[in-house]
């Protein structure tokens, strides 16, 4: 006899409650001379399921999984795997937007993306 069903719609408060799930994809960021370097752990995502922005100095990297419903003869007790998306972003300044390179290895997704040189922009005004 089931006093409180299987899937009661409390279950997971509290769990998901102090979970961070924006921090779920941790990432450092180290930079030498010529590159910043983006190191973030992605564990179970396709490449073609990672998408990967460039805007105005910001990088922007989303990650998207949808499970396929083709489990008709499973009958599940707990399901959490259908459907994740995480984002996180990135100011990195003076960057070149043309020639970022990433790649993925063992869970992890590299960036490197090459700074741009700095334009002096500071004008001196002669007083007349």
């Amino acid at each position: 006899m089931k006093i409180v069903p299987r899937n009661y719609y409390l279950d997971d408060l509290f769990e998901n409650f102090f979970t961070n799930e924006e921090n779920a994809l941790k990432c450092d960021i180290y930079e030498d001379n010529r590159a910043f370097h983006l190191e973030m752990d992605i564990p179970g995502f396709k490449k073609e399921e990672i998408k990967i922005e460039s805007n105005k100095g910001n990088i922007i990297i989303s990650a998207e999984k949808k499970q396929e419903d083709n489990q008709e003869n499973k009958k599940y007790i707990r399901r959490e795997r259908i459907y994740n998306k995480f984002q996180r972003s990135f100011y990195l300044g003076n960057i070149n937007e043309n020639t970022i390179e990433a790649y993925t290895e063992n869970g992890t997704l590299h960036i490197i993306v090459p700074k741009e040189e700095e334009k002096e922009t500071r004008k001196f005004i002669e007083i007349k």
